[in-house]
């Protein structure tokens, strides 16, 4: 289980005060930590974890920190690696630490980039929206879409 308690939580957004508008999401039990829509952080189990590429990663491992483990039955690693108790309770020095994990996040390539293709959606075959629509009663408008083969 990787439940985050809400005064945690709130700990660590005030904590990043100096980063500037932080935003947390729940997501899988945890919760995501982001900037400007951008994740760079995870809460799991009341523990604090940040993103890491091969700019940060020693950052953690010469100080002993563990990569985040999601499921203790399973050998699978994230690129994320606990923060240390003595940055969290700095907000200068945790600060710092969150601007190299956010820095390491948007290093990282993204989903489609792994030599996936994408299927192309047709849209042009939506019929006009506008020309369909359909006053329901005290709920707005609702749209019919009709997709021709």
């Amino acid at each position: 289980m990787m439940a985050v308690n809400e005064g945690f939580k709130d700990y660590v957004v005030d904590q990043l005060e100096q980063l500037g508008w932080v935003t947390v999401k729940k997501m899988f039990g945890g919760a995501g930590i982001y900037y400007e829509g951008i994740i760079f952080g995870l809460l799991a189990d009341d523990v604090l974890y940040f993103k890491v590429d091969d700019s940060n990663r020693s950052d953690y491992e010469q100080i002993g920190m563990e990569p985040f483990q999601p499921f203790a039955d399973k050998p699978m690693v994230m690129p994320c690696y606990e923060v240390p108790v003595e940055i969290l309770e700095n907000k200068e020095l945790l600060s710092d630490w969150a601007r190299k994990a956010l820095s390491a996040s948007k290093n990282m390539p993204s989903k489609g980039s792994k030599g996936k293709r994408r299927s192309k959606n047709n849209y042009s075959n939506i019929s006009s929206l506008a020309s369909n629509r359909s006053k329901t009663s005290g709920l707005g408008v609702r749209y019919k879409v009709q997709f021709r083969s």
